[in-house]
């Protein structure tokens, strides 16, 4: 793996209301799609089929692919992501119109990572470890969700 700074990219999950539920720490030249599974896995998603699991999963265009529509597919979830320009739909998602709605609530991460931005030592990136940089996003991530929990609590 790169060192940590501006080498390092994370790749986050979260649920509808920008709680982080998972993430990876990969190299920066590294695509996104290539960590759909393993964020899936870390937040618990990509295991036994009994567990509970949403119902629709959302992205932008970097996830609109194949390989993941497949994996969703097979797991009974609905794929919110817009295709790219060259592609075309080749049935592999579930019949229905693109819901636009819930596509627009993507923002949820965007918002997620604005908010852990704001530990300035993650949007900084300082760090020249990927692991002290890693370290530095989980502190980061698990104040979001006690402020969360707290907030809900209260």
């Amino acid at each position: 793996m790169s060192r940590g700074g501006f080498g390092s990219k994370f790749h986050l999950l979260v649920d509808r209301r920008g709680t982080p539920l998972g993430f990876t720490l990969t190299a920066g030249q590294v695509h996104e799609s290539t960590q759909f599974e393993a964020v899936m896995k870390s937040a618990g998603l990509a295991g036994r089929p009994d567990r509970r699991r949403p119902g629709r999963v959302a992205g932008d265009r970097g996830y609109s692919n194949v390989r993941i529509r497949t994996w969703l597919l097979r797991r009974r979830m609905r794929a919110v992501i817009p295709y790219r320009i060259n592609e075309t739909n080749r049935g592999l998602d579930l019949p229905g119109p693109f819901a636009r709605a819930t596509c627009r609530r993507r923002n949820a991460v965007e918002r997620c990572v604005g908010w852990l931005k704001a530990a300035r030592r993650i949007a900084t990136r300082y760090d020249k470890l990927a692991t002290t940089f890693l370290a530095m996003l989980k502190l980061a991530i698990l104040g979001r969700c006690l402020r969360i929990a707290f907030r809900n609590r209260a």
